[in-house]
């Protein structure tokens, strides 16, 4: 690992810890062996309660390389009941598809995971459809000004995670 990368996620943790910011979690994910793996962070992001995730909590992983932070983590949401995030920026493997985390656009080493975190919570609450990565959710959302349909769908998926039935079988 290099010791850059390892230094900064260190430090993030650490910075994190110290300030606990309201509505979000991040801590290492745990090896087979019970080791902590500061490469790999399971995360989650508290919703607004009269938002369309109505104040669930949506998890994700990020996995950070060897080049962070040169290079953005890769982000995935977790899977909710086996299916992803029903929104338009949340590619169908549960990748999210934002430009804070494309290298080639809005990256920058001097972002921190609780900035990450403040970007996907606006995105969940705020699709962007000038980048769409699911098609169908796409669809549904630029289909009637107020996205009703959309709003439903995610209501729904919103009600599995807080009924605590979401994530099962997720590590």
């Amino acid at each position: 690992m290099s010791s850059l990368a390892a230094k900064r996620l260190h430090q993030e943790r650490v910075n994190f810890k110290k300030k606990r910011p309201f509505g979000f979690f991040a801590r290492y994910t745990t090896n087979k062996d019970g080791s902590q793996n500061m490469m790999k962070w399971r995360c989650g992001v508290k919703t607004e309660d009269d938002g369309p995730w109505k104040g669930a909590t949506v998890e994700l992983t990020m996995e950070f390389s060897e080049d962070y932070p040169g290079r953005p983590p890769k982000v995935m949401l977790c899977l909710i009941e086996g299916k992803a995030a029903f929104h338009p920026n949340i590619y169908p493997s549960g990748a999210v598809c934002l430009s804070i985390l494309n290298e080639d656009k809005d990256w920058r080493p001097t972002l921190t995971v609780t900035g990450l975190l403040t970007g996907i919570k606006d995105l969940l609450h705020n699709p962007n459809p000038d980048s769409p990565a699911q098609e169908e959710a796409f669809k549904v959302y630029i289909k009637e000004p107020k996205h009703d349909e959309w709003l439903k769908k995610v209501e729904q998926q919103a009600e599995a995670i807080k009924s605590g039935k979401a994530y099962e079988g997720v590590e």
